[in-house]
């Protein structure tokens, strides 16, 4: 006989209890649904690391047309969302409604923006071109050599912190049940879930399971093969104490290098960011990457150097080869994918929480994320599946 036993039974386990499986858990737990969500170690998610940029325009890049359509629709919910949260919680949420300013310190530097700024054009989402003066005026912390930048209106900031504790406690008040520990095995018959194994071989059992532990999503065992792995970023919180902090979030193109600094509200901290290192489930923070981000920092805003050095910390994005999220269903009934939001992940909560809770619920995937199921890495391949 087994020494396993039935822990518990629920109509939905989350496997991942970062912003992502806490908000799927929360939706399916509003329709009536019984969720547990085997949380892992929440210290180490993306979502305590992450800078919380809401910037589908600024981040954008010349090979992700689709992934910014799904960013963009993210974006349009993330009000109601978190007006809902708020009111559901009894907690803030961080949204900050400010602009993202990109701003380029040489000639070249000026030439990668301005290149970047045609293509936002062309592709429907123009940005508004500054000069070094019209961006000091809205950022006069900025340094004077700052050469050129780019407003964008639409992009917006949270404080994924907050947001992650509203989340969680709005789960919690309405019965989302949270499960210490880490799944070791999704647990299948005939071709459909019928539950998960934890590390220490408790079980529960369950007829959807929702795979949304990020950068750990290979590790699990009982899964198809998901293209998931670490993109570890070493990133840096200063504290302003009584000087000036930045009003607006700012992305810097410095010296061929990128940074970014999100400021919080009410002053008390300025994120800055981040590395991108394929080391995999590297803990190290470094002291060359820690002076890198600080040296750029004070290169196009000089009054951070002045700023006390809070905390540094270590994330891992789960990364695809696309950089796009893998979300929806799989040859295994029952199964649920929402992994891989590589760098987006606190953008596509909203979206990522309305797709699968939407599925659980109807069997319908919602035509946005049609681009995004795990099917387009084997037709990609050539394979069938």
């Amino acid at each position: 006989m087994s020494s396993a036993r039935i822990f518990s039974t629920a109509d939905v386990v989350v496997i991942g209890g970062g912003l992502i499986g806490t908000s799927i858990g929360w939706r399916l737990r509003q329709a009536g649904l019984d969720v547990v969500v085997v949380i892992g170690e929440r210290s180490a998610a993306a979502s305590a690391v992450a800078a919380g940029m809401l910037a589908p325009v600024t981040e954008t890049t010349f090979t992700e047309q689709r992934l910014l359509q799904l960013n963009l629709a993210s974006l349009g919910r993330y009000s109601d969302f978190v007006a809902e949260l708020e009111t559901t919680s009894g907690l803030p949420a961080g949204l900050r409604r400010t602009p993202n300013l990109s701003v380029a310190y040489d000639a070249d530097d000026a030439a990668r923006l301005s290149t970047f700024a045609g293509f936002l054009a062309r592709a429907g989402h123009p940005g508004e071109p500054l000069t070094s003066r019209e961006c000091r005026r809205l950022e006069p912390l900025l340094a004077p050599t700052i050469r050129s930048g780019l407003l964008v209106e639409g992009d917006w900031s949270c404080d994924n912190r907050l947001l992650w504790r509203a989340v969680i406690e709005a789960g919690h008040r309405i019965g989302v049940r949270d499960l210490p520990g880490f799944v070791h095995r999704v647990q299948s018959a005939t071709g459909r879930v019928t539950g998960v194994q934890l590390a220490d071989g408790q079980t529960i059992s369950a007829g959807c399971v929702v795979v949304a532990n990020g950068a750990w999503a290979r590790q699990l065992d009982g899964l198809p093969d998901l293209p998931v792995r670490p993109v570890k970023g070493q990133i840096v919180r200063l504290d302003p104490g009584r000087l000036p902090a930045p009003s607006l979030t700012i992305r810097a193109y410095s010296r061929g290098s990128e940074i970014y600094l999100v400021p919080r509200e009410g002053d008390r901290e300025v994120v800055l960011g981040a590395t991108v290192e394929e080391l995999g489930f590297d803990h190290r923070v470094t002291a060359g990457a820690v002076y890198e981000l600080l040296r750029d920092a004070r290169t196009v805003m000089p009054m951070t150097s002045e700023y006390a050095l809070a905390e540094t910390s270590v994330g891992w994005r789960p990364g695809t080869p696309d950089n796009a999220p893998i979300l929806g269903p799989c040859d295994l009934d029952g199964l649920v994918l929402a992994t891989g939001h590589y760098r987006n992940g606190v953008l596509l909560t909203p979206i990522t929480a309305e797709i699968i809770s939407t599925l659980i619920l109807t069997g319908e995937l919602d035509s946005i994320a049609a681009p995004f199921t795990l099917d387009r890495f084997a037709l990609a391949s050539g394979r069938t599946r």
